[in-house]
């Protein structure tokens, strides 16, 4: 951010590797990420860039590292944490795991971190900037990926410059179904189908998703050490009220995607589940894959008040 460091703010800070812009360099500002640390194209960045936007933009409040669970992305955010610690910056680290589809994958060990992370870094990038200390903004963003949950798909794979290759190989008429962002293959690969048919199917995976139960890894600032958490994502239920993202992989339109929101908003209320705001777009992309995803992240009055708040970043602007 330009005006960083914010004195007696916590700062926010997110980061990973390239290609899916505008994640995470397009939400750098007001109401959101005070810093972004880009890696190669999906490479994670290194431990020292993670630190050194760490000394730039701490206020004095604190830094909050918001982490998506690709294993690279956690050891070097962790790394950096050690090392902003060790120079008397207060820290502490978040991580993302929302995705549905897959329990491990080429990148990650448990659920990979997905659509959430953009909700998170704008709940949480306005709770900063309303005054949250660093405890706070680290509860509301652990709050906040318990209760979202994400899946993607995919028509086509991406292809890494530096490989010079789809990732995977799809036939003309197939999909694949639980991609990452990385350009991971899926769950599972299938014939295609109409858009509301995938929408329902993806959907109704996400609303009917079991409690999710894992160990994660977060810093003591009073002991300078980090401890293990047991945390437990519950299901979807009828009567919840939930924010709505479906997003661009990169080579989907926007005209698309809203025919995909119209299905997802029928089968939420089929469910019993309210939509009661929506975003709609590319805001985590892999490269030039064709494809989408859903996050469903269920909605309490703090989260919709720090969702509504203003936002001013090239990504995402509001209320201002």
């Amino acid at each position: 951010r330009a005006d960083a460091p914010v004195a007696g703010k916590v700062a926010i800070i997110s980061g990973g590797g390239s290609g899916h812009e505008p994640m995470h360099g397009g939400f750098v500002g007001m109401g959101m990420l005070h810093a972004a640390c880009p890696g190669e194209v999906f490479t994670s960045p290194t431990p020292d860039q993670m630190y050194e936007a760490a000394k730039t933009v701490d206020g004095g409040a604190g830094v909050l590292f918001i982490v998506k669970n690709y294993t690279g992305d956690v050891l070097n955010f962790e790394t950096a944490a050690e090392l902003a610690y060790a120079d008397g910056i207060q820290v502490q680290s978040i991580l993302i795991d929302d995705d549905v589809a897959v329990k491990d994958s080429l990148y990650t060990a448990g659920r990979r971190g997905v659509g959430t992370t953009v909700l998170a870094e704008k709940i949480v990038g306005a709770a900063a900037e309303a005054g949250y200390n660093l405890e706070q903004c680290a509860d509301l963003c652990r709050k906040v990926n318990q209760y979202g949950r994400s899946m993607g798909m995919a028509l086509t794979s991406c292809t890494v410059p530096a490989a010079g290759k789809p990732t995977f190989d799809l036939g003309d008429d197939e999909m694949e179904i639980g991609i990452g962002i990385h350009g991971e293959p899926g769950q599972k690969r299938m014939k295609m189908v109409t858009a509301d048919k995938i929408t329902e199917m993806m959907a109704l995976e996400i609303i009917n998703d079991h409690a999710y139960t894992r160990t994660v890894r977060e810093w003591d600032n009073d002991a300078g050490d980090w401890e293990e958490k047991e945390l437990v994502d519950t299901p979807f239920q009828a009567g919840d009220n939930v924010i709505a993202f479906v997003n661009s992989m990169g080579g989907t339109p926007v005209s698309e995607l809203y025919a995909i929101y119209r299905k997802l908003a029928q089968v939420c209320a089929d469910k019993g589940i309210t939509i009661v705001r929506n975003l709609v777009g590319p805001y985590i992309t892999s490269l030039e894959m064709q494809g989408f995803s859903i996050t469903l992240l269920k909605a309490d009055d703090e989260i919709l008040t720090f969702w509504d708040a203003p936002v001013n970043t090239p990504g995402l602007r509001w209320g201002i």
